[in-house]
């Protein structure tokens, strides 16, 4: 049984539906959706009738358009139907619900949803989330397009593709109401951010998890410090310690020293010991200090490297790094003595020494200085990266300049 044309599921809702005789079965009360290629299709209507729920079967259906739904069965041939969480209907888990628009990098709601024929099915092809779908299910898009007309304007179309939305409800996935999770690791990670901020936690929360690890770590790096507890608190600890590891050892901690004790510690438990080693040394600082701020990650070489072998081990020790200003030169007791800008290393002969090269005036703090003299500190002398080291003059990390924005400026302002 073909359909006939294309039509929005609002425009037949609640509307009759006919026997052979053309007497009312019942109006139409949902549709049972089920996963097929190309599209999702229609497999049942569920018709409602004296406060009683039936289910007619597509195969049932004579005639499927916006001006009449026909049946070839009789009232005497209807099936009871109870509501079913193992079914997928489109009023019920579709319409109204929140989507994710990939190409929009903004999450919306579904106002109605666009059916059209595909061989003799009804297949699911697009959303409409736009204000055509709310005033079509009010009844009055006509009246919406003409009220336009006076100021000489279009009532614009807001439809997506079921190939480009992303489901924020686990449910969803049922269907091929899916994006490849490709597409969603090329969004930038504060726009993924900025969707999961946008929803409930519990989407949030189901949308971080069906990230690639790497990207959820990223994403989760540019949320509020409280959306992050929530987040991780509330997932596996599996799960957790694998997003946790990918993160950067200072902002790891910082997420970590938020949580409860028993939760951090069992997240610790799960990460490699290199990594986790890093972060509990972060933790011992506290938060609104140096040593709080700062990251164990840094690259060190010994002064009497020369800047051949410096270049060719630079290559290889900042692969996994997020971020790289300077090249800090300690001696065997690991005391910091120079440091050299990679502007300098490059420009110089491959034969020299980076002894030779490196700066010997450098501006340090201690882990303990508070993070407004470590603001200051960098704003004055522009730095990109200020050293922290111990009353021994040991080199215990470095603080960022983005490390020290993202503490003193407001998230929103931050990504500004």
């Amino acid at each position: 049984m073909p359909l006939f044309g294309e039509l929005f599921l609002s425009e037949i809702l609640r509307e009759p539906i006919l026997d052979p005789k053309g007497e009312e079965l019942g109006r139409l009360k949902d549709m049972v959706v089920v996963k097929a290629e190309p599209l999702p299709r229609v497999d049942a209507l569920i018709i409602e009738k004296k406060g009683n729920l039936f289910r007619v079967p597509w195969a049932e259906l004579n005639m499927f358009n916006k001006r009449i739904v026909a049946a070839k069965i009789y009232s005497a041939d209807l099936v009871p139907y109870d509501m079913s969480s193992d079914d997928l209907l489109a009023v019920r888990d579709v319409l109204d619900k929140q989507i994710v628009d990939v190409n929009g990098v903004k999450v919306v709601r579904v106002n109605d949803i666009k059916l059209e024929g595909y061989a003799s099915e009804a297949v699911l092809i697009a959303v409409d989330v736009g204000v055509r779908g709310i005033l079509r299910r009010l009844g009055i898009e006509r009246k919406g397009e003409d009220f336009l007309k006076v100021f000489k304007a279009t009532l614009p179309f807001n439809l997506i593709s079921w190939n480009y939305i992303q489901p924020l409800q686990p449910k969803l996935t049922a269907i091929s109401l899916t994006v490849p999770r490709q597409m969603l690791s090329e969004l930038h990670p504060a726009d993924i951010a900025d969707i999961i901020s946008q929803v409930s936690h519990d989407e949030g929360a189901a949308f971080l998890k069906n990230l690639d690890v790497d990207v959820a770590a990223e994403t989760l790096s540019e949320l509020s410090t409280e959306t992050q507890v929530e987040l991780i608190r509330g997932m596996d600890t599996e799960k957790a310690s694998d997003i946790i590891e990918m993160m950067p050892p200072d902002e790891a901690a910082d997420v970590l020293g938020d949580l409860p004790a028993e939760k951090a510690k069992e997240i610790l438990e799960h990460i490699e010991k290199e990594e986790a080693e890093d972060i509990q040394e972060l933790l011992g600082h506290e938060e609104d200090t140096a040593g709080g701020l700062m990251t164990n990650e840094f690259i060190a070489y010994s002064p009497g490297m020369t800047v051949r072998k410096a270049i060719e081990k630079f290559k290889q020790d900042a692969q996994e790094m997020e971020t790289v200003y300077y090249i800090y030169l300690v001696d065997e007791a690991e005391r910091l003595v120079g440091v050299v800008s990679l502007r300098e290393l490059l420009l110089a002969d491959p034969d020299t020494n980076l002894s030779e090269i490196m700066e010997t005036k450098i501006k340090t703090v201690a882990p303990e200085e508070d993070e407004k003299v470590v603001a200051k500190i960098t704003t004055k002398y522009s730095l990109v990266a200020l050293p922290v080291v111990d009353s021994d003059g040991v080199l215990l990390g470095v603080v960022t300049v983005d490390d020290i924005l993202a503490r003193i400026l407001p998230l929103g302002t931050k990504r500004k």
